[in-house]
């Protein structure tokens, strides 16, 4: 029977269920689970939000296949006020640094938030200077180069302090707090594989 699950994942959690170090799990988070249900990708040790789980490898596949371009949006706090220039220069592409390479990243849809989006403190806390400000924005991918969001803002001249994956396809952390996780059904768990909508 094909099992599907969306996790919030919070700070400082490893997206796996095998220990490493002291380090907080899957396991510390997931019960009685059928032990052929894995994470589909993966989120860093120090990124937050949706993470997504089945045993069912053909959409397993679908989902991991880069040329179905899945779009993926990211909540992104970053150091400074993050201006349009910025965000055009995400929209269109950045050098970055893939696996010892210069990639150009491809075409993005970013967007600055008007405020900060309502979501729960960071535990611990990000360590804030007080005379430097902070803001927001919104980033939806289509690829997934290794710690690509962060090399992004970094790149435009916005480091980023806190990455939350909010979105994959239509699917959303909404109403799912941080360490918390929910089944779907095969039809809710298919939106994963479509394009966002209005974003």
């Amino acid at each position: 029977m094909y099992r599907y699950y969306i996790f919030h994942k919070p700070f400082h959690v490893l997206s796996q269920f095998s220990k490493e170090g002291e380090k907080k799990t899957l396991a510390d988070y997931f019960f009685a689970l059928p032990k052929d249900v894995y994470p589909v990708g993966r989120l860093d040790f120090d990124s937050e939000g949706l993470l997504f789980l089945t045993n069912d490898k053909q959409l397993t596949h679908r989902m991991l296949e880069p040329k179905h371009k899945h779009e993926r949006t990211y909540w992104v706090e970053v150091e400074g006020m993050i201006n349009e220039e910025a965000i055009e220069r995400l929209e269109n592409g950045v050098t970055i640094n893939a696996n010892g390479k210069h990639h150009t990243t491809a075409v993005a849809k970013a967007k600055i938030f008007d405020k900060a989006p309502n979501v729960s403190e960071r535990i611990p806390a990000i360590r804030f200077r007080k005379n430097v400000p902070t803001s927001w924005l919104a980033l939806t991918l289509t690829e997934g180069k290794n710690r690509q969001v962060r090399k992004m803002t970094a790149g435009v001249g916005f480091p980023t302090l806190r990455l939350i994956r909010y979105s994959i396809g239509n699917v959303t952390i909404e109403e799912l707090a941080a360490g918390t996780y929910k089944e779907l059904s095969k039809k809710e768990a298919e939106k994963v594989l479509e394009m966002s909508r209005g974003r």
